[in-house]
């Protein structure tokens, strides 16, 4: 059984995530940060939507009907961009050593970002919530071009972890 919630925010800014300089995607990213003199916000999505969900398990002790306690399961962050813009160093960074041709090795790292979204309310203007996704990988990044139209671009993601804050 799965308890999922839905956050959805206009907006949200893509962070390079350089925690450990020690890790292979750490050392990736911490060399492009000095390559590139990048500041803190490499990108921006829009229309994203967080999703947060926990398989609960419940727990039946023998002869009871009702569970008697519920345990917690894995906690999976996932979500998705309707569009994402991104500095062109983000991509390099993406591709890691599948950028120069051909590749250094058979598999290279692929960096992580935090994604930071802020929440506003229309009717409290002073007030705002603010959710953070550390560890932020792309799995999917869709471009579409269409015929009669604007090019398109969608993208999901995986987190690690995430933290909720009211301001």
């Amino acid at each position: 059984m799965a308890n999922t919630d839905v956050l959805r925010a206009i907006d949200a800014v893509l962070v390079l995530g350089v925690e450990d300089t020690s890790t292979p995607e750490g050392k990736a990213a911490d060399a492009l940060v000095s390559q590139y003199d990048l500041s803190n916000v490499v990108g921006r999505l829009t229309n994203v939507a967080i999703g947060i969900s926990s398989d609960v398990q419940p727990f039946y002790e023998i002869g009871n009907r009702y569970p008697t306690h519920l345990r917690p399961g894995i906690v999976r962050v996932n979500g998705s961009a309707e569009r994402a813009h991104v500095n062109g160093a983000l991509l390099r960074l993406l591709l890691g050593d599948g950028a120069v041709s051909p590749p250094s090795g058979p598999a290279f790292v692929q960096p992580s970002f935090n994604l930071i979204s802020t929440l506003r309310d229309p009717n409290h203007p002073t007030q705002s919530s603010k959710i953070t996704l550390f560890g932020v990988k792309f799995d999917r990044w869709n471009y579409t071009i269409p015929s009669d139209t604007f090019v398109m671009e969608a993208v999901s993601f995986q987190a690690m972890r995430v933290a909720y804050e009211e301001t």
